[in-house]
């Protein structure tokens, strides 16, 4: 499912760093937003949830994130403030004139997306997979973790979480340094403001996955939100053909 048509653009973040973005389709624009140590190519490209939805209809607008895939990986701290990367996601609607959208995406791409909608962006539909309600409103809950696995990269032993975090991050060619400054980034959303989030949002999360806490709370808390249980866990839900489906069938309802 990799043959899909790409083209890539260049926008510039914040602060002018280059951010990549990949589209593929036309038809409604729907901005995906992939997650922490991944790419765009990795989340929505390689196992065919972008074809799934350009197929339905949909002109998909895959960001790198800064500091992921090909976008800017600069190795200043500087470049890492508070909400960095919810500034380049609405620069980015900014700068490619969005104004009918949907929006969404996976665990920090996900919780890029309510922090986005926190901060003004204003899409008709929204989606936030891999996430649970802990991950928005306590949003450095697993930081910990990841910044041991970036200092200590090669240290794990073999078939431990650690270990195949750090496996991850090879195959997707993450720059650790970079990787370690994002985490600077993460911004909390206190409930009310996830309460006030009046779009229609759906929640997709893998059945052994509450990395982020529990989707079920997120879907509860929001006015109108819906949860869809996907096989899996957080690493491989992503991966899963029921990922793409639930999200075209909510898209498209």
């Amino acid at each position: 499912m990799t043959d899909l048509p790409i083209e890539r653009l260049d926008v510039k973040g914040y602060d002018g760093l280059p951010i990549a973005v990949h589209v593929a389709g036309e038809g409604r624009d729907l901005v995906l937003i992939h997650g922490y140590f991944s790419n765009a190519y990795t989340n929505w490209i390689r196992y065919g949830h972008a074809a799934k939805l350009v197929a339905a209809g949909f002109r998909v607008i895959m960001p790198d994130l800064r500091g992921h895939g090909e976008s800017g990986k600069p190795h200043d701290p500087a470049a890492y403030p508070p909400d960095a990367l919810t500034d380049d996601g609405l620069a980015l609607i900014e700068q490619m004139g969005l104004t009918d959208y949907d929006l969404g995406g996976y665990s920090l791409g996900a919780r890029t997306t309510v922090r986005m909608l926190a901060r003004g962006a204003t899409p008709r539909r929204v989606i936030l997979a891999g996430m649970g309600l802990r991950g928005l409103v306590q949003s450095l809950d697993n930081g910990g973790y990841y910044k041991n696995v970036l200092t200590n990269l090669g240290t794990f032993e073999r078939g431990t979480s650690q270990w195949m975090t750090e496996a991850f991050l090879k195959t997707t060619k993450g720059d650790p340094v970079a990787l370690l400054h994002i985490l600077n980034t993460f911004v909390d959303t206190p409930e009310p403001v996830i309460a006030g989030i009046m779009q229609p949002t759906r929640i997709i999360c893998g059945a052994d996955d509450q990395d982020n806490g529990v989707a079920q709370e997120l879907a509860d808390l929001l006015p109108h939100g819906d949860f869809i249980e996907v096989p899996g866990n957080h690493m491989n839900a992503v991966t899963r053909k029921e990922m793409g489906q639930a999200m075209v069938d909510f898209l498209t309802a």
